[in-house]
């Protein structure tokens, strides 16, 4: 706790001051470039692996970076979608999976999260995630890659569970919202992106923006 205390004494007297005037505005409002959807684990630092600064970025965490489908849980994922796509207007929803993910690693191994209920019935919610990799994947076995397929399958399973809630649905249908699947591989730094055109998750740097999106979007990494 001291390390938090001292943190924000650090921030206070050293870091508040050369941003002051960025704070200050805003007071006015929030603008973000996208909605960025990750998971729980403290490995993972949205801001400063997208190096968004304060106001740029709207960030939901959830276990496993999971996104309930509309209506299955009343909760704060919904009411945290709908406000970034209907209030925020955002242009972008990333939804970044991780190296190395527990959530995942207890999705493959049912009973070791046998112990904690509630952990397990949020994993419910990534049950197609294990079925897909249960029956199409048998063959791998290597645990490493086994887990490093199951975090990118579930990032294409949320991102259809993100379809799901009518304020993307709506946004996507009059072409004001657009959708991605990363994953973020901590220790060595790299991200990977979705490409559906190969169907296959390559790096980021590899894959070329939309003309259209280059003027309100996030950073390259």
């Amino acid at each position: 706790m001291q390390k938090l205390v001292d943190g924000i004494h650090k921030f206070q007297r050293e870091l508040f001051s050369q941003d002051q005037q960025l704070f200050e505005t805003l007071v006015e409002g929030q603008n973000p470039l996208a909605l960025f959807v990750t998971c729980s684990d403290s490995r993972i630092d949205p801001s400063r692996l997208t190096q968004t600064r304060p106001g740029e970025l709207f960030i939901q965490r959830t276990a496993g970076n999971i996104v309930p489908p509309y209506g299955s849980v009343h909760g704060g994922e919904a009411a945290t979608i709908e406000y970034a796509v209907s209030v925020l207007k955002v242009r972008d929803i990333v939804i970044c999976g991780h190296s190395h993910c527990g959530a995942m690693a207890g999705l493959l191994d049912p009973q070791s999260i046998e112990p904690l209920p509630a952990v397990k019935a949020y994993l419910e919610h990534a049950e197609a995630t294990r079925r897909i990799v249960q029956e199409n994947y048998g063959h791998l076995t290597d645990p490493e890659k086994r887990l490093t397929l199951t975090v990118e399958e579930n990032v294409l399973v949320q991102l259809e569970s993100l379809r799901t809630h009518p304020s993307v649905a709506a946004a996507i249908g009059r072409g004001q919202l657009k959708l991605h699947g990363w994953v973020y591989k901590f220790e060595t730094g790299e991200v990977f992106a979705f490409n559906p055109d190969e169907a296959q998750f390559l790096p980021l740097q590899d894959i070329a923006l939309p003309v259209d999106a280059q003027v309100r979007t996030l950073p390259p990494i």
